[in-house]
């Protein structure tokens, strides 16, 4: 039995000490390549309906794509944040089992999103979801077998594949290099398929706090 996955991301560039935590800052939609796809899903979020309409794909929304959730500091600026909590924002950066107030730890996000790997149908073509990035972080960690505490460490791509054998998971992580075209069989128009060298339980880490 064969899964694939490929992962768009659809979160804007990390705004460092300024950006928005969660969904609340749109942002222009991110485009990439897009290889061809049998079934095409999407985090719940504006920021991911809006990069699959830019993209042209029509992506059913699914619940258990959402972000991680930020509860009461969810849309708020991460300064501000620091200003008004600074113990509690600096547990949470560093205790992947801490959780902001009613919101949602790291821990329990990437088992959530774990949950949804092992139901994914198997198949020649990939399942493509455009997800927000902190998707993309949690489903590294469950696929290449990282603590918990890596997920804030993980460099994400715009485009990660993902792909589970007998063996295990291996993942596809660096950006696209020599696009050929494609039609999929079910897909829009023409795409390109990027060229990724392939990646087993090995990753760049940013050293990002």
């Amino acid at each position: 039995m064969t899964v694939r996955l490929t992962m768009l991301c659809a979160t804007a560039a990390d705004g460092g000490h300024d950006r928005i935590l969660g969904e609340g800052a749109p942002g222009a939609p991110v485009t990439a390549a897009v290889p061809p796809y049998a079934l095409a899903l999407r985090g719940p979020s504006a920021r991911c309906a809006r990069t699959a309409e830019a993209l042209g794909i029509d992506a059913a929304p699914r619940h258990a794509l959402r972000g991680l959730d930020h509860g009461a500091w969810e849309g708020r600026p991460l300064a501000d944040v620091a200003a008004e909590d600074p113990h509690g924002l600096s547990v949470w950066l560093t205790d992947p089992d801490a959780a902001p107030p009613a919101g949602e730890s790291v821990r329990r996000f990437c088992r959530r999103t774990a949950d949804w790997l092992t139901v994914l149908p198997a198949g020649p073509e990939p399942v493509l979801a455009i997800v927000e990035e902190s998707v993309v972080r949690a489903a590294l960690v469950h696929a290449l077998a990282l603590p918990a505490r890596a997920f804030r460490y993980l460099d994400v791509p715009s485009v990660l594949t993902l792909t589970l054998r007998d063996d295990g998971w291996s993942a596809r992580l660096a950006p696209p290099a020599a696009p050929r075209h494609r039609r999929p069989a079910d897909g829009p128009g023409t795409v390109a398929v990027p060229t990724l060298p392939a990646t087993r339980r090995h990753l760049c880490l940013t050293g990002r706090p």
